[in-house]
């Protein structure tokens, strides 16, 4: 079972990978795969099973997947060192920015939590 799950999700990103070949878009394959995948799901009203036990198990060993990234890194060292200031001003107000958002989200969510909580 945990095999046709993973196919699902391998399926989904091969799909968005071709779509984003196909067109040309700015958006990563693995990012169109992961809305196909979503829109399936919504259309489905429901996660089954078997795709959260696969999905969950993906994401407990997601740190592996990091590793050829931090290699990649390491390869690139005197180019960081050269051109820290523009990966500086990438990276930072971004990070600043999603935790800003995140809270955001967060703070809304309690307080629909709390009325849904007085109402009852």
């Amino acid at each position: 079972m945990i095999i046709r799950y993973l196919a699902l999700i391998l399926i989904c990103q091969l799909v968005g990978e071709t779509v984003q070949v196909a067109t040309d878009i700015p958006v990563p394959g693995p990012v169109i795969g992961m809305t196909i995948l979503f829109t399936g799901l919504l259309i489905k009203r429901g996660l089954p099973e078997g795709l959260n036990e696969t999905a969950g198990g993906l994401l407990r060993h997601l740190a592996l997947l990091f590793v050829p990234a931090g290699v990649g890194v390491m390869l690139h060292v005197p180019r960081l060192a050269d051109e820290w200031w523009p990966v500086f001003l990438a990276i930072v107000p971004g990070t600043l920015f999603a935790i800003a958002i995140t809270a955001l989200v967060m703070e809304r969510l309690g307080r629909s939590t709390l009325r849904d909580e007085d109402k009852v």
